[in-house]
């Protein structure tokens, strides 16, 4: 995939380093440090990734729009306060 981004001076820098040092491209050393900050094997493997709770979410709750149900909340509470 092409994209523009706009990296930093020192990042640059850093970058056109690690290319100097290693003889590896721009493009390839740039990956590889993507990778490596979000916890990435260069080019292999996946991230991890646990669930947050360990029991299901409650079937009688799949269903329900928080949303709309805060929106009602608030809106009770603004008319309690209209009518105090």
């Amino acid at each position: 995939m092409r994209t523009t981004v706009t990296i930093d001076p020192d990042t640059e820098a850093l970058l056109k380093e690690e290319t100097r040092r290693s003889g590896r491209s721009f493009k390839v050393v740039l990956n590889e440090a993507v990778r490596q900050s979000l916890g990435r094997n260069q080019g292999a493997g996946g991230l991890k990734i646990e669930p947050l709770f360990k029991h299901p979410f409650p079937s009688d709750l799949s269903a329900v729009n928080f949303n709309r149900e805060a929106n009602e909340w608030d809106d009770e509470t603004t008319l309690e306060e209209l009518s105090s």
